[in-house]
């Protein structure tokens, strides 16, 4: 059998706009990322000696993405109405701002865990538009048969940097404090703006019906599509309730599991975050290197049932190179469970809906917080590994049943 042609960098080699987008992506995820494991091991600090820590660290992640449920769609009309490019530079300038801001008000000793919920909250705000927004422009800056490849290449954006972010960010909270990741952060944003100067859409389709409609009844057409007209979308995102809700907290709950379980501090939880994205790279490397040799809709569903699996082995484990293994294996199937289905969700659907169509499935992550709340809440009453399993064991169950219910997407290629 002839091994298939290694096209790992294919579309970053040949498309310039692609570039100036990766690398925008590469500046904003490693904000984000950076963000994330710092106001987590921040919250964890200043609420320890309470009785609810659980559902502080828990709750703070579904906080960042509770804005999709009312804004994220709302976004997404814009998105496909407005100019994506320049709404993108004008939030990632705002979000600079604000972590210069929030970075001085760490120099001082006056910052208490409400500081870090607005301040994630505002940047969560910016985040449930930029985010769908952004993946929407990989299918502006590629030829369709090359979205498979450009979405994978993207993905490294995102577990590149959910290494290296945590990584140097634990070492520099222990050793130099706070203040610095949230500097760095606003740093990292300026060079999404920069970036993304030079950025044309040459494969940006116009609307069909060339009519302009209120903002609501434009969310409503792109519902009753996937309602109507393409069921498998509604699948695809129906099924991204399990890596999205599920599993997603996971990552969450590191710094309450290194410092409760394995009884270390921020440097290995760090070393930890890295680990996740080692293992979400792997995944990346393997998809846009060698495409998709079998049908991407065994992938998603597989994918889906694997991290489920990770995460209740790594809830049990006490012995920390297992579960720096497990949280990996997590990864990798979250990984290629996400960028496959954003591979399909992009090449199935018309430009006209391409953005409202990705905002909904970033608006399922808006609902994080219940099993955030609930998992927290369990964490505070019994523990952090109860409250994982938990995550995990649903994960499995609804993979299970996902995969014999959903033959629309079994048969995707």
């Amino acid at each position: 059998m002839r091994l298939p042609r290694l096209q790992t960098l294919d579309s970053w080699r040949q498309y310039p706009n692609y570039r100036y987008l990766w690398t925008g992506n590469l500046f904003s995820n490693g904000a984000q990322w950076l963000q994330l494991f710092t106001a987590g091991w921040l919250v964890w600090e200043l609420s320890k000696d309470t009785g609810t820590t659980g559902l502080f660290v828990a709750s703070l992640g579904a906080i960042n993405l509770l804005p999709s449920i009312l804004i994220g769609p709302i976004g997404g009309v814009l998105g496909d109405r407005f100019n994506r490019k320049y709404l993108i530079m004008i939030l990632q300038s705002f979000m600079a701002c604000v972590a210069i801001l929030f970075a001085l008000l760490n120099t001082t000793d006056l910052v208490e865990v409400w500081h870090v919920y607005a301040y994630v909250i505002v940047s969560g705000c910016c985040l449930c538009i930029c985010q769908p927004m952004r993946n929407a422009l990989v299918a502006n800056t590629v030829p369709r048969e090359m979205i498979g490849n450009a979405m994978a290449v993207n993905v490294f954006t995102i577990t590149g940097t959910r290494m290296i972010g945590p990584f140097f960010g634990g070492i520099l909270i222990a050793n130099l404090g706070f203040q610095w990741n949230f500097g760095i952060e606003a740093c990292l944003y300026l060079g999404t703006v920069i970036a993304l100067i030079r950025l044309k859409l040459p494969y940006r389709e116009a609307s069909k019906s060339g009519k302009q409609i209120g903002v609501f009844q434009s969310l409503k057409e792109g519902i009753s599509y996937i309602r109507k007209e393409d069921r498998t979308l509604l699948n695809l995102i129906t099924l991204s309730v399990i890596p999205e809700l599920l599993l997603h907290p996971v990552w969450l709950l590191i710094p309450l599991f290194v410092a409760q379980v394995l009884g270390e501090g921020p440097e290995i939880a760090g070393f930890l975050w890295a680990v996740t994205g080692l293992g979400g790279l792997t995944s990346t490397i393997l998809f846009s290197s060698f495409g998709y040799i079998i049908k991407k809709g065994y992938i998603v569903l597989g994918a889906a049932i694997l991290g489920s699996v990770a995460v209740i082995l790594y809830a049990n484990s006490t012995w920390a190179p297992l579960a720096f293994f497990l949280i990996a294996l997590m990864s990798f199937g979250q990984s290629a469970f996400r960028t496959t289905n954003s591979v399909l969700i992009q090449s199935l659907a018309p430009d006209e809906y391409r953005l409202r169509i990705s905002t909904l499935l970033f608006h399922i992550k808006g609902f994080i917080i219940i099993p955030c709340v609930l998992a927290g809440l369990l964490i505070d009453f019994t523990s952090v590994r109860v409250g994982i399993t938990c995550l995990g064991t649903i994960g499995l169950l609804l993979g299970i049943y996902f995969t014999f219910t959903f033959h629309r997407v079994r048969k995707l290629l």
